[in-house]
């Protein structure tokens, strides 16, 4: 190591970085590092972290920091660290790996490999001595590389035994069907008989969202009128939304809590919680018109334009810490009674004590009188307590609101990793433009759509194709070639769909189309069907476990990779036409089709892209620019429903140049189509009903459909 900084200094990777004046000789995950440790004949210290996570950075202080463990690992090992959020495709195999040799896995993970890369052992957190009942890293250090030299014949049996269990992970090979009709009929019975009926959600502690049975439950109810999976939505909304996992002054979703009440939460945001959160409250307001839910909406995206956008060029930023150091745990979120105090007084003080539950003991271990903010009581209750109106206690805890998050932002705020994925930008893509539909924000699908623009222009390339990231936080930072994978094209696809929806600029289905293409030839597996998450080619560059091959399949917790590739191949061929698309989404789902039932709600995105795949695929195409088609575009939007697309077009633009495939040979020739009226078209399995000008009529044509 030279000077005072390890290789890391040149990486561009925030977590990366963040590691670069560590006494430990650390290396990316490259060739270069495991050619080291082949010439060397030492074993490989693997890390994979992320700037996010507490326990990571934890575990950076106590051993990583630690000279005299710097100098165990740099004489016996080769250290390599990885940033699990910039190599998905890395974590996932390792994760794999941990969990079959420890039977857990999550963040950091640590594990120890073979010099080409195998795992022979592994777990997640080492404290540096024996402690919380888990072995200390120096013992662990010292142990396996004593292993690796006197035991080395047992080593590498263990590590072929490992990488079988990789394989064998997510491949599920002879596990294809017949796509069973009676899927989402289970699933959504897997998550009634879940569900806690008290705090909703599903499960017990810790409690994390699940968005896709969310949004497949919400399907189901518009399309059945199943009140109890109706409540099941809205227990769980309601409870999410009041609980301390929503930022209950700044807004936003935390990753989870780890209690089953929703009220203590592990304090990082990321951009997909909250894109996919959004995209449910929002459907469950399309499907309710509960105006809470548009309210939580609509804060969501207050949070995420303030913190998580790039305003200037477009994008959406990684994530957000939890904590400022080690001695925090997400003080910059929680409130004791004095600093409540020291912000309000008289009525404010008291509505707001009250309502979000701030006494002199409060939830946090590390320091009691810290009160992590949750709704206790609604402003009727207070009303009563106080003696005044509803509304008097409306505007009391909104004025107190804005004191507080004034008086927050003097306080020194969690990191934000500027980092641009395309993937979950993707993601929240999607979720603005649905959420810029249903609720009429201009300025929220403006964004979005600049943001669509710049991962195009940045991030596609017809020959090269997609990349995974193209910003990193630090400007200054250079951008890595990272291979884009699976999940960059398929959420990539589906954006470009719903901007083509939003817009009906054709481009953007262009774009999809070609995306499409790139994806099919990269990644489908012809012989057996379905998706490997990383390319043919990253294949024959691969290092250690990056050669076992991967059909993700279940949530964790972004959508999983070959069911959201079905639903972009479904969709866009409900606009092509083209049979081709149809069949690679049902080999996809055949694939799969043996065991996917068995995931539960963790398998929900499959249970939504079989959903679309047995439903004819609906298109309502409002053509008109005055109060009648806004009123015909905004009844087409009501309910939510996975297999309905709505089109609005403005009648001045050349309508037939702007239509896929699909409409273009249905569209133009209805009677009545050209009368220059405000009108709607219920299009169905590429047959489109006669044009209707009323609400009513509409209405009256969408169940058929």
């Amino acid at each position: 190591m030279s000077g005072s900084t390890n290789a890391l200094a040149r990486a561009s990777s925030s977590y990366l970085r963040s590691a670069m004046h560590q006494p430990v000789e650390w290396h990316e995950w490259s060739a270069d590092a495991f050619d080291k440790a082949q010439r060397e004949n030492k074993p490989v210290l693997l890390d994979i972290g992320a700037v996010w996570c507490h326990w990571c950075h934890v575990m950076d202080r106590e051993s990583y920091e630690n000279p005299e463990i710097a100098g165990l690992i740099n004489e016996n090992y080769v250290a390599v660290k990885v940033d699990r959020d910039e190599r998905p495709d890395v974590d996932s195999r390792y994760q794999a790996a941990v969990q079959a040799i420890s039977g857990q896995g999550g963040w950091p993970l640590t594990a120890f490999l073979t010099p080409d890369g195998r795992p022979f052992f592994g777990g997640t957190y080492f404290p540096p001595d024996d402690h919380y009942g888990r072995p200390g890293f120096r013992r662990v250090l010292s142990t396996l590389a004593s292993a690796y030299r006197e035991k080395h014949g047992e080593v590498i049996e263990s590590a072929e035994q490992v990488m079988t269990a990789i394989d064998q992970a997510e491949s599920f090979a002879g596990r294809s069907g017949e796509i069973p009709s009676s899927l989402v009929a289970n699933m959504v019975k897997s998550a009634m008989q879940s569900f806690d009926p008290h705090h909703g959600g599903f499960g017990s502690a810790p409690k994390f969202p699940h968005p896709s049975i969310l949004d497949l439950l919400i399907d189901y109810c518009g399309r059945t009128g199943d009140q109890q999976a109706l409540n099941v939505v809205t227990t769980t909304l309601d409870h999410m939304a009041q609980g301390g996992v929503y930022d209950q002054i700044g807004g936003g979703f935390h990753r989870y809590s780890v209690d089953e009440r929703w009220v203590v939460p592990h304090f990082e945001k990321m951009s997909y919680d909250n894109s996919e959160l959004l995209k449910n409250y929002v459907h469950a307001y399309q499907l309710t018109g509960n105006q809470f839910y548009g309210n939580v909406a609509r804060d969501i995206i207050r949070w995420m334009d303030e913190w998580l956008s790039d305003r200037e060029r477009g994008g959406f930023y990684a994530s957000q810490d939890a904590d400022i150091d080690l001695h925090d745990d997400g003080d910059y979120f929680t409130w004791s009674l004095a600093e409540t105090r020291e912000v309000l007084s008289g009525q404010e003080l008291e509505a707001a004590t009250y309502h979000y539950d701030i006494g002199e003991v409060g939830e946090m271990h590390h320091r009691p009188e810290k009160n992590v903010l949750h709704v206790r009581a609604a402003p009727e209750q207070i009303a009563t307590r106080m003696k005044l109106q509803p509304q008097e206690v409306e505007a009391l805890l909104a004025s107190a609101k804005q004191k507080m998050l004034a008086a927050r932002l003097k306080r020194q705020a969690p990191y934000v990793d500027k980092t641009v994925y395309v993937s979950w930008n993707a993601l929240c893509i999607s979720a603005y433009l649905a959420a810029a539909a249903v609720l009429e924000l201009d300025d929220v699908r403006h964004f979005a759509l600049r943001s669509l623009d710049r991962l195009l222009s940045e991030g596609w390339s017809a020959e090269q194709g997609l990349k995974h990231v193209i910003a990193y936080s630090d400007s200054s930072a250079q951008v890595r070639d990272v291979t884009g994978l699976l999940d960059d094209y398929a959420f990539m696809v589906s954006a470009c769909l719903d901007a083509y929806e939003t817009t009906t600029d054709l481009s953007y289905y262009r774009f999809a189309a070609a995306i499409v293409q790139k994806m099919i030839d990269r990644f489908y597996d012809e012989t057996g069907g379905g998706f490997f998450d990383t390319s043919r080619q990253a294949l024959h560059a691969s290092l250690g476990a990056l050669t076992a091959r991967r059909k993700p399949l279940q949530d964790s917790p972004t959508p999983a990779g070959n069911p959201a590739a079905a639903i972009a191949l479904l969709r866009l061929h409900s606009y092509s036409g083209e049979q081709k698309h149809r069949e690679i989404a049902e080999s996809t789902l055949e694939a799969f089709a043996g065991i996917a039932g068995h995931f539960g709600i963790f398998g929900a995105t499959y249970g939504i892209a079989v959903e679309l795949y047995l439903r004819a695929h609906r298109q309502v195409v409002v053509i008109g620019r005055d109060e009648v088609a806004r009123q015909l575009y905004r009844a087409a939007l009501s309910p939510y429903g996975i297999s309905k697309s709505v089109l609005l077009f403005d009648p001045d633009h050349v309508v037939e140049r702007n239509l896929p495939p699909s409409l273009a040979q249905t569209l133009p020739n209805l009677p009545g189509i050209r009368e220059g009226k405000s009108q709607a078209v219920v299009c169905s399995g590429f047959t489109c009903q006669p044009p209707v000008g009323t609400v009513k009529e509409l209405q009256a044509l969408m169940p058929a459909a």
